[in-house]
């Protein structure tokens, strides 16, 4: 059995998981889940996974606002952020980002975007960014703002990647490097610094082969790691190693 595994971003107050969601999350580190970093969609969600951080020792969380959850935005919000993060496991801003996919008005996307890289810089903490069919906007954005942090879930070409390292952030990877159409994934593997290398799942969705369409959590990180280390022809213990080192030192977690 692996060890040593670490999830840097997931969502376990979503609805799929609950049914068993206590069960669940008592029994992660019996299969070895070391850290998992929940990521927030809006402050209520900022709220709940906060919950299971101070229930769970390996649980961490981030607060911030999700693309696609810009609704009904608080007055004062960046105050509530800022609250959030004052909590010794709240480790970012997140999920924050652009998502050109879902008919969302684009400029109410960009100014929440900005005001939470801006916010970010100000209190000197990384971002978790969220970017769907949105590469230039994004980039525009890191670009002038130049935050320490995590593109989750990255969908990019190696030239986009090699953008997002110019700017000294890192990038994670899923289950989409099993999938047999995963082009860019694999060659992303292949030239990406492994210093700046994290695993996620984005739990419950994005499920690796031979889990495809099914509930994602924590414990399929392995298989992640498996096809890494088969693309890199290096053992998927030490791909679990190192991402885990990457994902403690970008997060500040000790």
């Amino acid at each position: 059995m692996y060890k040593n595994i670490v999830d840097a971003h997931c969502h376990y107050d979503d609805s799929w998981f609950d049914e068993d969601r206590e069960e669940l999350l008592k029994i992660l580190p019996e299969s070895g889940v070391a850290l998992a970093i929940c990521n927030a969609v809006d402050l209520n969600s900022a709220e709940v996974i906060k919950g299971y951080a101070e229930k769970y020792p390996y649980i961490y969380f981030t607060a911030g606002f999700h693309p696609e959850n810009l609704e009904n935005i608080p007055s004062g919000y960046e105050e509530k952020i800022s609250e959030y993060l004052k909590h010794e496991k709240c480790v970012a801003i997140g999920e924050i980002g652009l998502d050109y996919h879902w008919n969302i008005p684009k400029p109410l996307q960009l100014e929440m975007f900005e005001e939470q890289l801006r916010l970010s810089k100000e209190l000197d903490v990384p971002v978790v960014v969220h970017d769907r069919e949105a590469h230039g906007d994004t980039m525009d954005l890191l670009r002038k703002y130049r935050p320490k942090g995590l593109m989750h879930c990255f969908s990019g070409s190696v030239e986009l990647m090699r953008e997002v390292m110019k700017l000294g952030m890192s990038i994670s990877l899923g289950g989409v490097v099993t999938f047999k159409n995963a082009r860019h994934s694999v060659d992303c593997v292949k030239e990406a610094p492994l210093d700046r290398l994290l695993l996620e799942t984005d739990a419950p969705y994005m499920s690796p082969v031979p889990f495809r369409g099914k509930r994602n959590d924590s414990r399929n990180i392995a298989y992640v790691a498996e096809k890494i280390a088969e693309i890199r022809d290096m053992d998927a213990q030490e791909i679990l190693n190192i991402t885990a080192e990457n994902t403690k030192n970008l997060f500040e977690i000790s």
